[in-house]
């Protein structure tokens, strides 16, 4: 880079118009230069009126004062502060090292901005219209804000290193014959990405992202119609929030910053006009105390994602074809909040996610097998809306497994031990053998409905209990009635009926009286159906038990 002008002269040969002069002394002033006519219509850079040569500066004259910019008058900081002008040329600060702090506000250029390879402290362009914007391995020390900008043929920000916040909120952002909107693989952010009521037609690309606190997306438009996704962010690390819902009261400090500069403000205006780039697309404004929905038009993926705090998809809405997703694949993060409006078609996936507090509600989650969830372990589960009983936790289960697989119930079951309600997690266990049994061979299917139907599997007790009880009782008034011959005379023990009947239910106790009488006809085909009763109710309820102490 070469010396500054020290004189504070522009260079011989450059001609500065009326417009450029006046900039070119507020620069060494540190002031704004404001070329607006003040009046909304005229002065939207996204308008149809021209803008004359009165609000014209070249970009080369901007691209000079950023890179070689004259010297401040003294007791002033030189800063580029300009509003309302058109930009001529393209403004090229590709490998540059800027050090003065620069906002264009409500500007208009004719052709991209160019800024990759360059380091820059704090860069902000401000309800611009901005064709494109290339900046691949940009680096601030500050911000980076593009708030309520129209970026007709999208952003890279590939392997961009911001030193504190990025700003898309409010922005509408397209791809132009390209495929992605933002282009921001491997960018790292150290404080907020900001990214609140941003509009975009193309792909949001986020894959290996890093972000050093919070990432909001409240009450975002995403659509992609021409391809598969319209957020792909896999394997992206968020140290605190990750946030996609609504915008509205609660949500109004983060998405008007909490680092915005002064003469920077976020009232969200603007109109659309020539420059509107998208059909259906429009820039409004918005009012803080109105919700205004997250909204994604197409896949959405976070696979491999960490989440430091939590993970928020609320109240959102999803549009997806039946070969979309939105993939949620091996994230990890204490708590994910999952509220979303059911979407139609396409499907959740949740693959390997590892939680420890799951809040959701029922109607957020897809049926017709659109659920795949294999290997998703939680800690605890916790309906944030609505209630969210055992029996459609079940049904939850039935939809993420087209085949039956042990896993979901086991970690069903899991929690809610591990949550004190003994009761439910039988009824996940006993769900899960009656869902077993519809694999098994015929002969297992009928043992398994004998199971279910005495014993329940061994996880009802009480079940268990009652039959013995029955058989007991009715085998006690039967032989009451109809004593069996002894078999030794006199030896035999004095006759109890209720102790023969218990002696032919308990396989392994005797209490003498089974073998010292000899029940004949249809007695003895009784005493042996009580014999065998015994065993199928002390086997199964052997097993039970067996499975019980071992889980726990």
């Amino acid at each position: 880079m070469s010396e500054p002008v020290d004189s504070g002269e522009p260079p011989p040969g450059l001609r500065l118009t009326t417009a450029e002069w006046g900039l070119w002394q507020a620069f060494r002033n540190g002031t704004e230069h404001d070329l607006r006519h003040g009046e909304a219509e005229l002065d939207d850079p996204n308008g149809d009126h021209v803008w004359g040569p009165e609000r014209t500066v070249r970009a080369r004259v901007i691209a000079l004062l950023l890179l070689h910019g004259p010297p401040p008058l003294l007791g002033r900081v030189a800063s580029l502060h300009l509003t309302g002008a058109l930009v001529t040329g393209c403004l090229d600060l590709a490998g540059g090292s800027v050090e003065t702090y620069f906002e264009l506000r409500q500007c208009r250029f004719e052709e991209e901005v160019r800024m990759p390879e360059a380091r820059v402290n704090t860069a902000r362009f401000v309800d611009c219209y901005l064709p494109r914007l290339e900046a691949a391995r940009l680096t601030t020390e500050g911000d980076l804000h593009l708030p309520r900008c129209s970026i007709p043929e999208g952003v890279r920000l590939t392997d961009a290193s911001i030193g504190t916040d990025l700003l898309l909120n409010a922005a509408t952002v397209g791809s132009g014959p390209r495929n992605r909107a933002i282009a921001a693989d491997g960018v790292s952010v150290s404080q907020e990405l900001q990214a609140s009521l941003l509009v975009t037609d193309g792909q949001v690309s986020l894959r290996g992202a890093s972000v050093g606190s919070s990432l909001h997306m409240f009450g975002s438009v995403l659509r992609n119609p021409r391809g598969r996704f319209a957020l792909y962010a896999p394997q992206m690390t968020v140290e605190q929030v990750a946030s996609f819902g609504d915008a509205g009261r609660g949500s109004a400090p983060q998405i008007y910053g909490t680092t915005p500069p002064t003469g920077t403000r976020y009232d969200f205006g603007g109109q659309g006009g020539a420059h509107s780039w998208a059909p259906g697309l429009p820039r409004t404004g918005w009012d803080p105390h109105r919700t205004k929905h997250f909204q994604c038009t197409g896949g959405m993926v976070l696979d491999d994602g960490r989440f430091g705090s939590s993970l928020v998809i609320e109240n959102a809405r999803l549009q997806m074809q039946r070969d979309q997703e939105l993939s949620l694949r091996r994230i990890a993060t204490p708590e994910l909040t999952f509220t979303p409006q059911l979407p139609e078609r396409g499907l959740v996936v949740l693959s390997g996610a590892s939680v420890e507090k799951l809040m959701d509600r029922a109607s957020s989650w897809p049926g017709d097998h659109r659920l795949w969830m294999a290997g998703f372990t939680y800690q605890h589960a916790i309906p944030k809306e609505g209630h969210f009983n055992v029996r459609e936790r079940l049904q939850w289960i039935n939809a993420a497994t087209a085949e039956y697989a042990p896993e979901p119930y086991e970690q069903l079951a899991a929690m809610y031990r591990n949550s004190g309600e003994d009761t439910n997690a039988r009824q996940v266990l006993l769900a899960k053998q009656r869902r077993r049994r519809e694999t098994l061979p015929l002969p297992g299917k009928l043992w398994g409905v004998l199971q279910d139907w005495t014993v329940a599997y061994g996880y009802r007790p009480a079940q268990a209990a009652l039959w013995m009880a029955l058989l007991w009782l009715t085998g006690a008034v039967l032989f009451q009635a109809h004593r069996p011959p002894a078999l030794k005379g006199d030896e035999s023990p004095h006759w109890n009926a209720a102790l023969y009947a218990l002696d032919l239910l308990l396989p392994v106790i005797s209490f003498g009286q089974d073998t010292a009488w000899d029940p004949v006809g249809g007695y003895q085909w009784l005493a042996a159906a009580m014999i065998l009763a015994g065993w199928v109710l002390a086997t199964t309820v052997a097993a039970g038990a067996t499975r019980l102490l071992r889980r726990q």
